[in-house]
C-alpha cells in the first residue's frame, strides 16, 4: 500500500470536517490510529494536524487530544453606544464573562491619560474572560478610578453588568469617546488563554469610555480571537452623537 502523504492526510481531515462527518466539539482519532489508517509515519500525521489548526478548524488540548473545533464567527460592532451583548448581535449566541481577578493598583501611566488622572491615582483593575457558547473570544483588562467608582467590581458582581452598575453611581447613559485596535500575532500565552492555535492572530482593542459631556470614566484593553470575530464600525451612531 502506498504511504500518504502529510498533505493528503490534511486533506482528508479537512474534507471529513466540511461535510460534517466531524463536527464541531467531537475528538479525531489520535496519532497511532490516523497513521495506522494512511499506513504512514506519525511525523506525517502531526504536521497534517498541526496545519489544519493553523486555519482554526483543529484545536489540540494538551493531555486530551485534539478536537474539531467549536468556531463561532461573530460580528461586534463598534459604536457610539458599545454595549456587549448588543454589540455581539443580540441573543444569537450564548454570551458570558468570567472575572478572573481583581486589584487595587497604581494606574499605569496610559490609564492616567486616558482617564485624566494624577499620576498617583489608583484605580481598580479587573480582568475578564468573554465566551461565546463555551469558547472564549477575547480577555483583558479595565480600569476604573477607585475615588469616582469606589468598589465597582464588587458593584458589578451584584448588578451583573457594567451598565447596570454605572446606574447605581447615577450614571444613566456614557458613550464610547475613543476605540483603538490592530491585529497582531497572538503571544504564547495569549493563544493559551484564548485555546486557539499559536499562529493565529489577535486583535487588540483599547478603548475609552465617557459621560455623554466627554468625561472618561472608564479604560479598556481587550485582546480579542481574529479568527472567531468579525469587527464593524458603525459610522451612523457617530453621526447622531
Amino acid at each position: 500500500m502506498q504511504t500518504a502523504s502529510w498533505t493528503t492526510i490534511r486533506d482528508a481531515i479537512a474534507i471529513e470536517i466540511a461535510n460534517g462527518h466531524l463536527q464541531p466539539g467531537d475528538k479525531i482519532p489520535t496519532e497511532t490510529e490516523l497513521a495506522e489508517r494512511y499506513q504512514t509515519g506519525r511525523h506525517s500525521v502531526r504536521r497534517a494536524i498541526a496545519d489544519i489548526a493553523k486555519q482554526g478548524m483543529l484545536s489540540v488540548e494538551q493531555g486530551r487530544g485534539t478536537f474539531v473545533e467549536v468556531q463561532p464567527v461573530l460580528a461586534y460592532t463598534l459604536g457610539k453606544r458599545t454595549r456587549l451583548q448588543r454589540s455581539l448581535g443580540g441573543p444569537v449566541y450564548d454570551v458570558s464573562r468570567e472575572l478572573l481577578g481583581a486589584e487595587i493598583i497604581l494606574a499605569p501611566g496610559r490609564v492616567c491619560e486616558a482617564l485624566r488622572l494624577d499620576v498617583d491615582a489608583k484605580v481598580s483593575h479587573a480582568r475578564r474572560m468573554t465566551s461565546a457558547d463555551h469558547v472564549p473570544i477575547a480577555y483583558g483588562s479595565a480600569f476604573h478610578c477607585v475615588d469616582r467608582f469606589p468598589g465597582f467590581v464588587e458593584r458589578r458582581a451584584v448588578f451583573g453588568s457594567t451598565t447596570e452598575a454605572y446606574k447605581s453611581y447615577g450614571i444613566n447613559d456614557y458613550v464610547r469617546a475613543e476605540t483603538t485596535l490592530h491585529s497582531r500575532p497572538a503571544r504564547a500565552d495569549e493563544a493559551k488563554m484564548l485555546r486557539q492555535h499559536p499562529d493565529l492572530s489577535v486583535t487588540i482593542i483599547w478603548a475609552v469610555d465617557a459621560l455623554p459631556d466627554g468625561t472618561p470614566i472608564s479604560f479598556s484593553e481587550v485582546v480579542w480571537s481574529a479568527s472567531r470575530v468579525r469587527f464593524t464600525v458603525e459610522g451612523d451612531d457617530y453621526e447622531r452623537a
